[in-house]
Parts: C-alpha cells; sequence; structure tokens
C-alpha cells in the first residue's frame, strides 16, 4: 500500500482488526520512510445480480435506491439508524446469497417488506402502498387487516388499528 504523505510504496501493517460486524479488515499501516501512520479498509468486493425491472430489462443493483425506499418509507418513524443499516445488511445478504445472476425487482420488493414488516407497521403500508399500487382505502384496510392477523409482531409496535384498548383522549389527541 502506498504512503497518502510521501508517496513510499512500502508501508507495514501495524495492526489489522475486523470491522463493521466482521465484513471489513480494518489495517493500521505504517510508512517506513516519513513515519506517518494511517488506516485502511479492505472489503470482499461482490457482484451483485441485475435487478430485473416489471418490464423486463434488466439495470445494475443499486443500493442508494435501496436504502432512498427504506428511508422513506421509515420517514419520520422511531427507528433507529442502526436497525435501518442491520435491514438493508439482510437484504444484501439476501441478494448475494440468492446465487441467481438477475432478481425480479418483485422479489426484492417483498424482501424490503419483509424487513420494513419487523421494523415499523407503519413504514411498512407506506412501502406496500406504493410497491403494490394501492388504488382506494380498501386496499389499505385490506393490508392492514392482514397485517394485524399476522402472529409475531414485533412488541413495541403499536397497533395499526384501534382495538378500543387504547381510548384517544379528545382534549389531547393521545391515548388515555
Amino acid at each position: 500500500m502506498q504512503c497518502p504523505f510521501c508517496d513510499e510504496r512500502a508501508t507495514r501493517v501495524v495492526d489489522s482488526r475486523l470491522a463493521a460486524e466482521g465484513s471489513q479488515v480494518r489495517r493500521r499501516r505504517e510508512c517506513p520512510e516519513c513515519g506517518a501512520r494511517f488506516t485502511t479498509f479492505e472489503t470482499a468486493e461482490l457482484v451483485l445480480p441485475r435487478i430485473v425491472k416489471n418490464d423486463g430489462t434488466p439495470e445494475p443493483f443499486d443500493e442508494s435506491k435501496l436504502r432512498q425506499g427504506v428511508t422513506r418509507a421509515l420517514y419520520k418513524r422511531p427507528v433507529a439508524a442502526e436497525a435501518i443499516d442491520t435491514a438493508i445488511s439482510h437484504i444484501l445478504q439476501r441478494l448475494r446469497t440468492d446465487a441467481e445472476r438477475e432478481v425480479a425487482s418483485r422479489q426484492l420488493g417483498e424482501w424490503v417488506m419483509e424487513e420494513l414488516r419487523e421494523l415499523d407497521q407503519v413504514a411498512f403500508v407506506r412501502f406496500a402502498s406504493v410497491y403494490r399500487r394501492f388504488e382506494d382505502v380498501n386496499a389499505f384496510r385490506e393490508e392492514i387487516e392482514r397485517l394485524e392477523a399476522t402472529p409475531g409482531r414485533r412488541s413495541g409496535q403499536l397497533s395499526l388499528i384501534d382495538n378500543g384498548t387504547n381510548p384517544i383522549d379528545p382534549k389531547t389527541g393521545g391515548t388515555g
């Protein structure tokens, strides 16, 4: 590795550690010429499959588009940034392990909805409404009823449908 300070070609590794949940190697390096120390990160370069759009055209996978869609669904929702990163990591892992050269955009959307269902139900319904192109309020209602009927809803998430256990206080707009 070339020294970024003096352009010496031979630097030596002083320390190596795993980083980013084991997906990177962090190396601390030292230049024998100028004595400067710097850090490098090593990651495996994996080729992700192409995404086949609904019209049949393939395009390279774009992680920024995935992150933007997930972030947009989670806008103003109480979900930690680490949880979002973990969800995106899960989706990327599925893309890598699918062992296909091409993945249908529909499949990618289903994986996103699975992750959002676990993170936040409101974000899940937001994403599903755009992804599945809900035409009217009945489509929302059906999806919410299906979601409420799904066993294993993550604890700590509020119910999407008021079942009378948390009456809304007309003065404050909050639950009683």
